[in-house]
């Protein structure tokens, strides 16, 4: 897979200096005019080069003139500023850096799981602080507060929410998505959504979830796999009326140019410390059912979420010891040799796998405690019938056949909202 960004492009860093040079630092207007001067000029829809959001300032630095802002916000929260077909994340300049040098008034960074800068583990409580380069608030929406209060927003006339998400319904920046739309439609404060293509959006799959199940890891009754980018989402939040009392946000989606979902699109930089690569993303939504059982899907390794095994697996092949790293402190099995398999080859998939969760079941030693008992299978999943089905020795065919009308469902329900062919 290839990622495909802009062709003959100055960059935006250099036209920045350019303008702060000749001008005041606050004319974001005179600024806009000479980006999207740039953006008419790179914008040739011939190359079929995907533009994110977060690269159409002519469309959102107008509504941020006078504006004091928040941004919701981590590492992959970049305008893309090379030549080259695949970026490298050296080449690229963090929105709150730019929107800063050309005068923006942000105020305030929110920060989801993983954290601003994208290193705390998965499920980590991610803490208030300072951000060392700029000196801007960092305020959690990871731990007690997932929501931003009345007290954060009220010195914010808009927020921005630009996270790279890889479409699984587990993946918690939508449900961190969510509670922004909720807070800023309580408070009467704009979103701005900088849309990003989905790297998974090319096929729906799983079950629907139940609402008697929702979590943090699942707010919506939606599949596992939901194949919209998370600007789509977030109109699909708004205009099905999600939010606390049916509230509506004021949202604005950047939509991207030159994007549809069956475009192929390899991440430039890893969205949590535990997807390192498309391999691993592709095949995170079927691996991460194994985070509600006794398996490790390698947490804990250099192959995160492409092997997954255990001590209570037959010898294989193939062996893997889980150790402490960045992003898996306290892995599961930590120093312990499991029994597994190595997916890091295997061709991408076109929908979920769940051969790989029902082969473990059956051949662990201990069927009664595959599952943990504190129920996070089923949080995940959305659903307690996906345990009883694998316990009952249910085929993958039989199972997905359960499947079938919550997706055309859901389909018809998710098409009002979709930006992109």
């Amino acid at each position: 897979m290839q990622f495909n960004v802009f062709k003959n492009t100055v960059l935006l860093f250099v036209l920045v200096l350019i303008s702060c040079a000749s001008k005041t630092k606050n004319n974001i207007s005179e600024t806009n005019t000479v980006l999207a001067k740039t953006e008419t000029e790179i914008d040739n829809p011939t190359t079929k080069q995907i533009i994110v959001g977060a690269n159409q300032t002519a469309a959102y630095l107008p509504l941020l003139k006078g504006k004091r802002v928040g941004i919701v916000a981590n590492q992959t929260s970049v305008l893309f500023k090379t030549n080259s077909k695949t970026p490298s994340f050296d080449s690229n300049v963090h929105i709150v850096d730019s929107l800063l040098e050309i005068g923006v008034a942000v105020k305030k960074v929110f920060a989801p799981e993983h954290g601003f800068r994208g290193t705390a583990d998965a499920g980590e409580v991610v803490k208030d602080g300072i951000d060392t380069k700029t000196g801007l608030p960092i305020i959690s929406l990871y731990g007690k507060n997932k929501k931003p209060t009345v007290a954060q927003l009220q010195d914010l006339d808009v927020v921005i929410f630009d996270i790279q998400d890889v479409g699984a319904r587990f993946y918690t920046y939508i449900s961190s998505l969510h509670y922004v739309m909720e807070a800023c439609a309580e408070q009467n404060k704009t979103l701005i959504v900088l849309d990003r293509p989905n790297p998974n959006g090319h096929y729906i799959d799983g079950p629907i979830l139940e609402m008697e199940h929702t979590s943090f890891v699942g707010m919506h009754p939606v599949p596992v796999v939901h194949g919209l980018t998370i600007g789509e989402y977030a109109q699909l939040i708004n205009g099905e009326k999600w939010l606390n009392n049916a509230v509506q946000c004021d949202l604005k989606v950047i939509t991207l140019k030159n994007y549809n979902r069956q475009m192929a699109y390899d991440l430039p930089i890893k969205p949590s410390p535990n997807l390192p690569n498309a391999q691993a993303i592709n095949l995170y939504p079927s691996l991460c059912f194994f985070e509600g059982t006794n398996v490790s899907a390698g947490r804990g390794t250099d192959l995160q979420f492409q092997v997954y095994g255990s001590p209570f697996l037959p010898k294989t092949d193939y062996v893997f010891t889980p150790k402490s790293n960045d992003g898996a402190k306290y892995p599961k099995h930590k120093n312990i040799a499991c029994n597994g398999y190595n997916l890091s080859e295997v061709e991408p998939l076109n929908g979920l796998n769940l051969s790989y969760l029902i082969e473990a079941y059956k051949s662990t030693s201990n069927p009664s405690d595959f599952f943990v008992k504190n129920g996070f299978f089923t949080k995940l999943a959305g659903t307690k019938k996906l345990q009883q089905q694998i316990e009952a020795g249910w085929s993958v065919d039989k199972i997905k056949a359960t499947w079938t009308s919550g997706l055309n469902a859901f389909m018809v329900k998710r098409k009002p909202y979709l930006l992109y062919k």
